[in-house]
């Protein structure tokens, strides 16, 4: 008869003694069971229980809150400790422990966050350097700046109540030519929270750091520095008041930023990760934002400058000289004006700047204009609204879809609407259209111009080579092509082909995941964020019998063998893979400050004696992977996207393959008709 399901087990160890595994009433004290299991450990509200993971999140009630909060204060004493190596040991106990929320809450209640800015503030260089004499300030210093980020993470203390001091000393760090890395990382950090989380703060830190002051971090080697500097930018233009952006902007361009970030970033032999992605497109976009602000300004009729602006572009569009004042007749100048500014698309009456004094200005009102001519007005700026509006350039949160060759020109918006503006003109003459058809070639000209992004060209040049190479007759055989494979295969043979060779692509499937099994990856132990990371390797046994694992100090270069990973798990003893949410790692007090791209990463394996091994992937392609031949492990169904999509390629190009012989033959809805039997069966193949 299974156990009730109030019912637990728990594996609970004490230091010097053998660990139990108990069976525990969900719904009484748990702190009851470990004082009622012969272990004797006198007054029990000096205890609590902690999570043996690498997270050391407590589990709390009443006693063990009691306990933290003892604990708390026995920390706030020691990091105020006279000698420097018990106030170094309290500090990095103070950095862990202050990952927990219920730890946190104690140590506040303490004032403990004044202490730390008090130590930040109070110290002067000499005393610095009196300290490089006897140990590492670095560590000293780190160790503050990781438990203040900690602590102010949980969101329990108003970033408004820092002082200019605290401010300047952090600002300070990050203005240093040489500083400790740890130490850096953690400032830069603090300061984009600052400058995010209070308007105020945002002053503050404005007056302290500048740009140029910044940019020396993104010419190391480091990417992590890297990004938190990327990050403070961001911070500071996106709380800049909109007088100021265009200042920022042009502030960014005197300091080449662009470029730096071109050669020290996205084209450094580094992979750029998540994190740096992530902030290269808000770069993206809040720069493309500033262009956005020009589309929606109005034109002002009576501005001389913009009226002349509108003549240069006659001028360019059809290639005139200057006409001299007295070179004919008033009104046949006048025509001649009419005529060009017409084919233009401009309502030619006593402002010309009408198209232009709407916002959206995407939506100009256009005279009618001669059958095979285009609107100059509409093309540009329908085009610009939808460049400038697409999906690619607008915000969305955990994006990383940059693209770096809007990091390779100072104009880079405007060369890339010049050359799409060619291609809308390249795709008009090729569909021989009219004025009606506007709105047909702008849907071919955006499916051009998403198909040629989709591959993420590195340089404006490639974006033009791969538009070239993206005709109209190329968009119009791909729609065909993918309308032919949704509709084609839909008739019942195709269907009852598809499902039975689904079983076998569905078993080279199963058999690649556990080849990937078998080589093996490298995880992250869990951490927090702004924090050095961990490593640990697992990989299966080439029987498929046993699972390998291990710690390392840092991430491998290639293979781990298996005599490196000490750790074994035998596969028989797995009882289930769990995801997500049901990962016990990702059910602890705390855990919900995890970020959303950590939680889909997650997974546990459940063995024997209901314990488990927590796992991290470091990607969406090794979390699918993991899953699914873990699973298939299990004997059960493997449904990750990735299995999907591996299944739609795999069985796409089989059954194409098995169809080759039956190109342009009309397959029937229904089999043949089975012959009749011969008269008789004496016949024999020659097989020679």
């Amino acid at each position: 008869m299974p156990p009730p399901s109030d019912i637990v087990k728990v594996a609970i160890e004490w230091p010097g003694a053998f660990p139990k595994l108990m069976e525990i009433d969900q719904f009484k004290s748990i702190l009851f069971y470990i004082f009622a299991f012969r272990w004797s450990l006198g007054n029990h509200e000096n205890f609590a229980l902690q999570n043996a993971d690498s997270t050391n999140f407590y589990i709390t009630e009443k006693v063990g809150i009691y306990f933290l909060s003892q604990t708390a204060a026995q920390l706030h004493e020691r990091i105020q400790s006279s000698s420097m190596d018990a106030k170094l040991e309290a500090l990095k106990d103070l950095a862990n422990s202050s990952r927990d929320v219920t730890f946190a809450q104690e140590f506040i209640n303490l004032d403990g966050i004044s202490l730390l800015t008090q130590m930040v503030e109070s110290g002067t260089e000499r005393f610095y350097w009196l300290l490089l004499l006897c140990f590492s300030f670095g560590d000293l210093l780190s160790f503050t700046l990781t438990a203040f980020v900690e602590l102010m993470d949980h969101g329990i203390v108003s970033w408004d109540t820092f002082s200019v001091a605290f401010i300047k000393k952090i600002a300070g760090y990050v203005n240093k030519s040489a500083m400790d890395t740890a130490v850096l990382q953690r400032s830069l950090a603090i300061l984009e929270s600052m400058v995010l989380n209070s308007q105020d703060l945002y002053q503050k830190v404005a007056q302290e750091i500048t740009i140029g002051q910044l940019i020396p971090h993104l010419q190391g080697t480091d990417q992590d520095i890297q990004t938190y500097t990327i990050a403070v930018i961001n911070a500071l233009f996106l709380k800049a008041p909109e007088d100021k952006r265009q200042e920022m902007a042009h502030i960014l361009a005197q300091k080449q930023l662009r470029s730096i970030i071109l050669s020290n970033v996205i084209r450094s032999p580094k992979p750029i990760n998540d994190e740096m992605a992530h902030q290269l497109y808000v770069l993206q976009v809040l720069t493309f934002n500033l262009l956005e602000d020009r589309m929606m300004t109005k034109m002002d009729p009576q501005d001389q400058a913009q009226r002349d602006i509108i003549f240069e572009l006659r001028r360019i569009a059809f290639d005139v000289e200057c006409e001299p004042n007295n070179s004919g007749s008033i009104e046949k100048r006048k025509s001649m004006y009419t005529r060009d500014y017409k084919k233009l698309g401009f309502i030619v009456n006593t402002h010309l700047a009408l198209p232009y004094t709407h916002t959206p200005f995407g939506k100009p009102p256009i005279s009618k204009i001669s059958e095979g001519e285009q609107s100059m007005c509409l093309s540009n700026t329908r085009l610009t609204s939808f460049l400038l509006c697409s999906s690619d350039f607008t915000a969305s949160e955990n994006c990383h879809d940059f693209h770096p060759m809007f990091f390779t020109h100072d104009r880079s918006f405007e060369e890339f609407f010049c050359i799409c503006i060619q291609l809308l003109n390249k795709t008009w003459k090729e569909m021989r259209a009219t004025s009606e058809d506007f709105n047909k070639v702008m849907q071919v000209v955006r499916d051009q111009i998403m198909r040629a992004l989709t591959q993420k060209p590195n340089s404006l040049d490639q974006l033009k080579s791969r538009l070239q190479n993206l005709s109209y007759t190329e968009i119009l055989k791909i729609r065909q092509s993918e309308r032919m494979n949704q509709e084609d295969f839909q008739s019942r043979p195709i269907l009852e082909l598809r499902e039975k060779i689904q079983p076998e692509i569905m078993e080279l499937i199963k058999q690649q995941r556990l080849n990937r099994l078998c080589d093996g990856t490298c995880f992250r132990k869990i951490s927090s964020r702004r924090r050095q990371d961990k490593f640990w390797y697992c990989r299966l046994s080439p029987n498929h019998k046993v699972l390998h694992y291990g710690d390392l100090e840092e991430s491998p270069q290639g293979e781990v063998s298996h005599d490196l990973l000490q750790e074994k798990l035998p596969v028989a003893d797995i009882k289930a893979v769990v995801t997500g949410k049901d990962c016990p790692h990702m059910k602890e007090k705390g855990a919900l400050k995890q970020n959303k791209e950590v939680l889909e990463l997650a997974f546990s394996v459940l063995y024997e004696s209901d314990e488990y091994l927590n796992f991290i992937a470091p990607d969406k392609h090794e979390y699918c992977v993991w899953t699914d031949g873990l699973n298939a492990l299990l004997g059960k169904e493997m449904t990750s996207d990735f299995t999907k999509s591996d299944m739609d390629t795999l069985l796409s190009m089989e059954m194409k393959l098995r169809l080759l012989d039956l190109e342009n033959i009309q397959i029937p809805e229904a089999p043949p008709p089975i012959p009749k039997e011969p008269s008789n069966y004496d016949f024999v193949y020659d097989c020679n």
